[in-house]
């Protein structure tokens, strides 16, 4: 027995990593799937009532593109630079150190990218139901439990198979450019016809009351909301297909795309919308389907919907890769660093991901969240494009495939700056509880990272936990090994190593 225990160790790899799957395609439609999701459907009502005027929306809009361009060029380096999965919490780690890096995970993981993913399942399951109650808004169990169906079976697919989730990604990706395509020709009949008089510059930028400084930051702000996911293409690094190339070129393909499709569909929103009626609808798409389309004004919460689903799996997709590179790197549980042995993709993470969104999607409200996720998000783009710069100056003679001009995280950092002052001042409560909620994360480091000898009891607990949460969830499969403070746990469960291992990619 001993004889075959030790060529079965043999025969296992001493590696499991994941696949390398995502080409230039897959790359680019990651990181527009990810951006268009619920945003350019909800973001255009906060952005035009903060601004004040059409005109001033639509600048806002394009200025809007030109920041999150500056930024994935910031990215583009930093990704080349230092390439690992995990985006920003990576790059702090490694430029800043753990805390920093565990605030941002720590944010991320509580409350930024569980609210985003229940924002945009609630928008798939609001759109779906639409046909079905037209004239009243869809029950709240209804659009609850939809929503957590779509989140459980994208979750499904992801632990299943990185393939199958990367072509639902590109196909639903075409869709929602479809979508808005169709919004887009629509529109532009509308002012080819003749139908462009809010467009007018001195009716786009009449406005009853001048907007305020703070108002103009949050106008941003929402418009940020509906570009967020621009950098998460750096959350997968290591399974992008020769990432030096592949990387930048997505960036520079994927942004100004983007930029201009949500510029063309507010255009198309005003050719046949007032103000009035777009700051009175709770489904933009759909009322202006109902002012053009007729019998086919169907299609547009359909379409709303393809595109919410394809956000959903987007997300999901990304932010388990976040889990995963923390507890990689040894801040959260060991049990999300590991990796399913014949799928390669990490499904742990993924159930954690998928469980805090559910458990968001039953508190209530998550719409009210979006300033605060919209204000770490921001905080943490700061963050580390200021990082880029103290890289520059701490390690210069490092080699750097992309190296942009400095000018580029200059002008990023002074918009940021004067972005988030205002929303300061602005709202101090929203603004101060995106803090409160970063900030908790500082105990929570110090006594579960930092802390080093704990009492043995934890251990042998998480240990425990590990084990009995494995096989509640795979009771068929046989068990795993782990480089993490639960190998001697791990390592001594008598069952063979086939179908689970843990990613050991630094030692």
């Amino acid at each position: 027995m001993e004889e075959h225990s030790g060529s079965t160790r043999r025969k296992d790899p001493e590696r499991v990593t994941l696949k390398k799957e995502i080409g230039l395609l897959s790359a680019c439609t990651i990181i527009i799937g990810n951006i268009i999701g619920s945003g350019i459907f909800i973001s255009p009502k906060g952005v035009l009532e903060h601004s004040g005027s059409v005109g001033f929306a639509l600048v806002i809009w394009v200025l809007g593109g030109c920041i999150a361009t500056l930024g994935s060029l910031c990215y583009a380096e930093l990704g080349v630079t230092i390439p690992k999965s995990g985006g920003d919490y990576s790059y702090v780690t490694e430029i800043f150190g753990g805390l920093m890096g565990f605030l941002l995970l720590w944010s991320a993981v509580i409350i930024m990218y569980p609210t985003t993913l229940a924002v945009i399942a609630l928008t798939f399951s609001s759109y779906i139901l639409q046909p079905v109650f037209p004239n009243c808004v869809p029950p709240y169990m209804a659009t609850r439990m939809l929503s957590a169906i779509c989140v459980l079976l994208l979750t499904w697919v992801n632990c299943s198979s990185v393939r199958m989730a990367t072509r639902i990604q590109d196909i639903f990706t075409v869709g929602k450019l479809m979508a808005l395509g169709l919004i887009i020709v629509v529109g532009l009949i509308q002012v080819f016809h003749g139908n462009y008089e809010a467009l007018t510059p001195h009716v786009a930028f009449a406005m009853d009351r001048i907007p305020s400084v703070g108002q103009i930051a949050l106008a941003f702000l929402q418009a940020s909301f509906a570009f967020s996911g621009w950098n998460f293409l750096n959350y997968v690094t290591e399974e992008v297909v020769n990432p030096r190339r592949n990387l930048p070129r997505a960036i520079y393909i994927s942004i100004p795309l983007v930029t201009i499709v949500y510029t063309l569909t507010n255009i198309a929103y005003f050719s046949s919308m007032s103000p009035e009626e777009l700051l009175s609808s709770n489904a933009v798409a759909v009322t202006f389907g109902e002012k053009l389309l007729g019998t086919f004004s169907v299609v547009m919460p359909i379409s709303v919907a393809l595109s919410t689903f394809g956000g959903i799996n987007g997300y999901l997709f990304t932010s388990s890769r976040l889990c995963f590179s923390g507890a990689r790197e040894g801040h959260l549980p060991s049990l999300l660093a590991m990796i399913h042995y014949k799928n390669r993709t990490p499904i742990p993470a993924l159930l954690v991901c998928c469980t805090a969104t559910i458990v968001i999607l039953c508190i209530g409200e998550t719409h009210n969240l979006i300033n605060y996720v919209s204000f770490i998000n921001y905080l943490s783009y700061g963050v580390t494009i200021a990082g880029l710069l103290h890289y520059r100056w701490r390690k210069p003679n490092l080699y750097r495939p992309i190296k942009v001009s400095l000018v580029v995280p200059v002008c990023y950092l002074m918009f940021w700056a004067l972005l988030l002052g205002f929303s300061l001042h602005s709202e101090p409560v929203v603004c101060g509880v995106g803090l409160v909620i970063m900030l908790t994360g500082v105990p929570v480091y110090f006594l579960g990272v930092h802390w080093k000898e704990k009492p043995r009891f934890i251990y042998s607990f998480i240990g425990e936990f590990s084990d009995w949460y494995l096989r509640f969830i795979f009771p068929n499969s046989p068990v795993f090994w782990s480089f993490s403070p639960l190998k001697s746990h791990l390592q001594s469960t008598p069952k063979n190593r086939q179908f689970w291992a843990l990613l050991q990619m630094h030692g």
